[in-house]
């Protein structure tokens, strides 16, 4: 079948096409099917007061899709506004909850692939919470490459044997290879995907022994959820599993396994580098056509989605009720910066210290800590994931506050 053929059966109804060359395939058109505008850039770039909170750089989110390979990115996306210091914070490792699927994840890439004493690279290791795991499981050592990385930031018996460089990724680190490559919640941010993947496999030449392993959101869930609050400004590349497998097979790679975890937000992919073009195909794996019929049913449902939440917002705010956001990350901006409903929510809480007293990018509000609900007493609180609802809702406990929690 030809490129063409493909093409002309995999374009979601009610797009509109733009002249656009995909950064997965190289294919040179792309249909657009969602837009917020005036976005901030960045969600997780801590603000020292309220007004520099205000005046944060804004941006377009117009997400297109690739008929071609069904890859789907941010056509509004400058790549100039990305700005990884170590004033981004998104460390999520003072979740329980969090920890313990780390946990699980670490050991299982340890004993699966051998990697006791093993060397380590991670791109994009923010402050280092997992590599610092894995090197304390496996007795090895690694190597972190991030600009917001943080020396010292988190404790470990592995620190001596762990080195960070706080920089992006390159071609300048080809030598930082080890047995074990991984990559966590960082392919997402980059614009250009397929270089990214083929800087990793050069790198790596002809150890046919070295494992990589990315993890990412999966666009399939937020298509099929209307998921809206997990698409944002520096979220510019949006994978399935199928356009996933695809850029890693043809970038040299062989998948290994390819599946969802938790709570099947997550995407991950195991592969080996090869010689050539692997015609493995995952069984995970679906058809352009099938990511093109989700993002039809994306179209059609996302916008009374929007207005059932917003009217939510409005009609709780009119009967004086008090409601509190419970996350102040990414999903937290995109939720109220795409309803455009700042001034109906004046509570945000997160147990993330370091966020606490500082002000979120765009929304201009002060994170406080879950401790101020006790004085708030919140008629809702809107949880920002529902994968923490057991363990937000023991804290509520602990502390005395009833209230009702609602996922979004």
């Amino acid at each position: 079948m030809t490129q063409t053929s493909i093409v002309s059966q995999s374009i979601p109804t009610g797009t509109r096409p733009i002249a656009y060359t995909c950064p997965s395939c190289g294919y040179g058109e792309m249909h657009v099917f969602y837009e917020v505008r005036n976005v901030p850039v960045h969600s997780c770039l801590m603000m020292p007061n309220e007004q520099e909170a205000k005046d944060f750089p804004s941006g377009d989110v117009v997400l297109g899709f690739c008929g071609n390979c069904g890859f789907i990115t941010n056509t509004e996306y400058n790549a100039s506004d990305a700005s990884y210091s170590p004033t981004y914070e998104d460390q999520q490792s003072f979740s329980p909850t969090f920890n313990s699927f780390a946990g699980r994840l670490a050991q299982r890439m340890i004993d699966k692939y051998d990697l006791a004493g093993k060397h380590i690279v991670e791109i994009g290791c923010s402050k280092g919470d997992f590599l610092l795991m894995m090197c304390e499981m496996s007795q090895g050592s690694g190597v972190g490459i991030d600009p917001s990385a943080i020396v010292g930031r988190v404790e470990s018996e592995a620190v001596s044997r762990v080195k960070f460089i706080g920089e992006y990724y390159s071609e300048k680190h080809a030598d930082q290879v080890g047995e074990f490559i991984c990559c966590r919640h960082t392919l997402e941010h980059i614009h250009q995907t397929e270089e990214l993947i083929q800087t990793v496999r050069r790198s790596i030449e002809n150890r046919n022994d070295t494992i990589v392993f990315f993890e990412i959101p999966d666009m399939g869930r937020v298509l099929r959820e209307t998921a809206y609050e997990d698409i944002y400004y520096e979220h510019c590349s949006y994978f399935t599993p199928g356009t996933l497998a695809r850029l890693f097979r043809k970038s040299g790679f062989e998948v290994i396994d390819l599946y969802l975890d938790y709570g099947d937000q997550y995407l991950m992919i195991e592969a080996k580098p090869i010689q050539g073009i692997s015609t493995k195909i995952h069984p995970a794996e679906e058809s352009v056509q099938d990511v093109a019929n989700d993002v039809e049913q994306f179209a059609a449902a996302i916008g009374p989605k929007l207005n059932h939440w917003k009217t939510h917002l409005e009609t709780m705010k009119a009967e004086g009720k008090r409601v509190a956001v419970w996350g102040s990350g990414s999903k937290c901006v995109a939720f109220l910066t795409t309803l455009n409903t700042l001034d109906l929510i004046d509570c945000i809480v997160d147990i993330n210290p370091h966020r606490q007293g500082k002000f979120i990018p765009g929304v201009a509000q002060e994170i406080r800590s879950p401790e101020v609900l006790k004085e708030y007493k919140p008629d809702e609180i809107i949880l920002m994931n529902g994968i923490y609802t057991s363990e937000i809702q023991k804290m509520l406990d602990e502390m005395g506050v009833e209230t009702t929690i609602v996922a979004i």
